[in-house]
């Protein structure tokens, strides 16, 4: 009879856990490389022990990539940047509106906020708000480049064969401010913007003899900087942030037309099948100690009040070594990019490419 009873016990657990695990939810995410930290996942899956995270790590142009081919399937949040929100969901229908009644809204900083909701809202629904920004700019090691100022720096002739850049969308943005052109105020005029684009890349071409090599990652990059075979390059501030601490000669450089500002999301792919897990992971990384934990592991700001004295205090001290108010006031925020922009900046990158083998 005990034995019976316990066979009965038994079977009865065993079915209460297949029935846990069946009705357990996966919340697929599709992110960049830090945003998703083993601790948090940890900590969060510890609070709701019903959800289950996975990680795939990806950038902008995968993102929209990879759910253009699906429809906005495969993926329940999304963390494309403030300007490829815009124009992929009128491109695509990617994307699904946010209900903004299930996320804590007053933890963001307004303005990073308010700017985010005014670039993502199509017919009234607003699609993304803000998670992390930051810049893109230029890294120099001042003991070895100190006059390193602008994006047009990376090519000059002194520094042949020691710097680097990444080809993507940000260098010919980068180089189109440096030959006196503002890329985005030309969106409003692709033929325009073509013909800044041309310039672009027969300058970057030109360019070539100087660059030691075209960078993929941050890990790329910060072995070519700390070794010395490059002395200065485009970076994300992070990047820049995340060495200083090991050599504090590296530092983050403002270029004299402005830093290029961005703000990643959170965004929801239109078939996402997990939307109150997504909603619960947003309200979860916002809170001040996982902010702290989300800002050492990505070196960027979060978008909440506050969100300077949440950085650990050598990526206050390198934020500080970097920006003057000055530099901050001079910022140039990333427009929305209109239709047809993106295969423009593709077809242009593959040209450089092509003639430099990057």
């Amino acid at each position: 009879m005990r034995t019976g009873t316990f066979s009965a016990a038994l079977l009865a657990a065993t079915m209460l856990t297949a029935a846990a695990t069946a009705q357990a939810e996966t919340l697929r995410l599709l992110t960049w490389g830090g945003y998703a930290p083993e601790e948090i996942i940890q900590k969060f899956e510890a609070k709701y022990p019903d959800i289950k995270v996975e990680v795939t790590l990806s950038n902008n142009e995968e993102m929209i990539a990879k759910l253009r081919a699906t429809g906005g399937a495969g993926f329940d949040l999304a963390q494309p940047s403030h300007d490829r929100i815009y124009a992929a969901q009128l491109e695509y229908n990617i994307y699904k509106p946010l209900d903004l009644s299930k996320i804590d809204t007053s933890v963001f900083e307004p303005k990073l906020l308010d700017g985010v909701k005014a670039n993502t809202t199509i017919e009234g629904k607003v699609y993304s708000v803000p998670h992390q920004w930051g810049t893109s700019g230029l890294m120099a090691d001042k003991s070895k480049a100190p006059e390193i100022a602008g994006w047009g720096d990376l090519c000059d002739p002194k520094y042949k064969g020691k710097t680097s850049m990444r080809l993507k969308r940000t260098i010919l943005l980068g180089t189109a401010f440096s030959m006196g052109e503002n890329p985005f105020a030309a969106y409003a005029d692709l033929k325009k913007y073509q013909g800044i684009l041309d310039k672009v890349v027969d300058k970057l071409i030109a360019c070539k003899d100087n660059v030691k090599a075209y960078w993929k990652g941050g890990d790329d990059l910060s072995a070519l900087m700390l070794s010395g075979e490059v002395v200065a390059s485009e970076t994300w501030d992070s990047t820049a942030y995340k060495l200083y601490k090991q050599n504090p000669n590296i530092v983050f450089v403002p270029p004299k037309t402005g830093a290029l500002a961005w703000i990643d999301t959170f965004t929801m792919p239109r078939k996402g099948e997990a939307d109150e897990a997504a909603y619960k992971w947003i309200n979860f990384v916002m809170l001040p100690e996982n902010v702290k934990i989300m800002s050492n592991s990505t070196g960027g700001t979060a978008a909440v009040k506050g969100g300077k004295d949440l950085l650990p205090d050598d990526k206050k001290a390198a934020v500080n070594a970097a920006f003057s108010d000055a530099d901050i006031a001079n910022l140039q925020f990333f427009a929305n990019i209109p239709p047809g922009v993106e295969d423009m900046e593709g077809k242009a990158l593959e040209k450089i490419k092509a003639a430099t083998g990057g």
